[in-house]
């Protein structure tokens, strides 16, 4: 029998306590649009339009860059992406640019870089950028030539998959549609004044709320410093409501392709009620609760009231049934790794002792630069929480290098986002881009931490650029040896 003071009982508690205050939180407005783009990538997006930009075929100079440009865009983690990187490579991206898309747009988005600027430190904010930039591409081209054995069997594959369904160009109603769902995601993650502000507010008299909320702040308690969100009243409700979702779901959306039902009705129009209700600003007082209307409930609802009308009056049954099975298989397909991972990561979280890491990084080292890869792995943060958190591991003694390591690999390397981008590309393809993203973060770590130390930025340029060199020579001698015919007798 456990004892609420036993450490497996923390740990366990930590773990369920992550999990809900992750549904609560960044499920809806961040993770369900995500999907539902996918989704519409999927079903809706003529193979052309992808591969024009981002296939394998593409010229380097232009999908490479534009996979860089089209993530710094989304102020999304790790988890909210990798539903976007599954749709552009099941459509026929090549896998080169698809993994660029899916470093850069965590690591680097604008958000990020402004956020990281504002509590860190502007030169931060540049070599976060500089090099998340480089290595993500790097990594991307990498990644291409160690499997673009595997990549030619993809693009073929998604060539047969989607035979009959495309047509030549890109219909204006579908790109408006999937704009529509992207300007979504925007409005109800970004962390804009005139999004996050109230504007009007009302009080619901509800005597019960105050003990509530006092019950979940003991069941899942709220640490900023340690990046525990809890969960509030308004979460508690929004988590009831995805269960209730799941289930609608489960009837409406398994068996779309036999027909849109009164379950696909039920679950879209539920699943626009609980965006509508996650845009609000709900606050506990003496008296009950304090609703007040935000701009990110006005822009949301408009929003799903242009898509109502658009999907209507300017989609087909056929293409409504495709976007609404592919969201569906994506969800099948990760939400439920997500949950797995979000749990794992709480109970590591519980394990793991912050002084561990500071002792262990406060040098340049690469031990200590390791060491923050490894903390952005099990101690993953929400996007943008982990810029407070790295903020107090420097002011408790981390040097900058490893903190830059930290900030570049924690919103790659989730356990979580591992997992599911195993589910996509494969365990093989998914460990050797761990393993690029660790040695680049690593090597990106210890870069800027000689950099702050006073080593001139020539030597660095010249360290780095050997760095560089030295893994294209091993790059080229391993292609060369896998395509090089065994010699008659050997």
């Amino acid at each position: 029998m456990l004892l609420p003071d036993s450490w497996l009982f923390s740990a366990l508690n930590s773990g369920l306590g992550n999990l809900a205050a992750y549904l609560a939180a960044h499920v809806l407005l961040c993770l369900l649009p995500a999907f539902f783009i996918a989704g519409a990538m999927a079903a809706l997006i003529p193979k052309e339009s992808v591969t024009r930009f981002l296939g394998r075929n593409s010229p380097k100079r232009v999908s490479y860059p534009a996979a860089a440009a089209a993530g710094s865009l989304l102020a999304v983690c790790s988890c909210t992406i990798v539903p976007l990187f599954a749709g552009i490579h099941r459509k026929g991206a090549g896998l080169g640019p698809a993994i660029t898309f899916l470093f850069f747009a965590p690591a680097a988005n604008i958000l990020a870089l402004v956020y990281t600027g504002g509590v860190i430190g502007p030169e931060l904010a540049v070599a976060r950028l500089l090099l998340s930039l480089v290595f993500g591409i790097g990594i991307g081209l990498i990644m291409a030539l160690l499997f673009r054995a595997d990549d030619a069997a993809h693009d073929l594959a998604t060539d047969n998959a989607f035979t009959g369904r495309d047509t030549p160009r890109m219909e204006r109603s579908t790109l408006a549609f999937l704009l529509g769902w992207i300007a979504l995601l925007l409005a109800g993650t970004l962390k804009l004044d005139f999004l996050t502000g109230t504007f009007a507010h009302f009080d619901v008299a509800l005597g019960e709320a105050a003990n509530w909320q006092a019950s979940l702040d003991r069941l899942v308690p709220y640490d900023a410093a340690k990046g525990e969100e809890g969960v509030s009243v308004q979460g508690a409700m929004l988590i009831l409501l995805l269960g209730t979702i799941a289930v609608c779901a489960w009837q409406g959306f398994e068996n779309i392709q036999n027909g849109v039902s009164g379950w696909t009705h039920s679950t879209l129009a539920l699943i626009a009620a609980t965006l509508l209700l996650a845009a609000l600003s709900i606050q506990t007082s003496g008296d009950g609760l304090r609703i007040g209307i935000t701009g990110k409930f006005v822009a949301v609802g408009c929003l799903l009231v242009a898509l109502g009308i658009l999907a209507q009056r300017r989609l087909s049954t056929d293409q409504i049934q495709d976007w609404i099975w592919e969201s569906w298989r994506f969800v099948k397909q990760i939400f439920p790794l997500l949950i797995i991972g979000v749990f794992i990561v709480g109970v590591a979280r519980n394990l793991i002792r912050p002084e561990w890491v500071q002792s262990l990084a406060g040098s340049n080292s690469l031990t200590g630069n390791l060491t923050g890869v490894a903390f952005g792995v099990f101690m993953y943060f929400p996007t943008l929480v982990e810029v407070p958190i790295a903020r107090m591991f420097l002011d408790l003694g981390m040097h900058r290098g490893p903190l830059l390591a930290y900030l570049m690999s924690d919103p790659e390397l989730s356990l979580q986002s591992i997992l599911i981008i195993s589910a996509i590309i494969g365990r093989r393809k998914t460990w050797t881009y761990v393993a690029l993203v660790a040695l680049f973060s690593a090597t990106a770590g210890l870069t800027y931490g000689a950099w702050t130390d006073g080593t001139p930025p020539l030597v660095l340029g010249l360290l780095l650029a050997g760095f560089i060199g030295t893994l294209a020579a091993l790059l080229t001698l391993a292609q060369h040896l896998a395509t090089t015919p065994p010699r008659k007798g050997a």
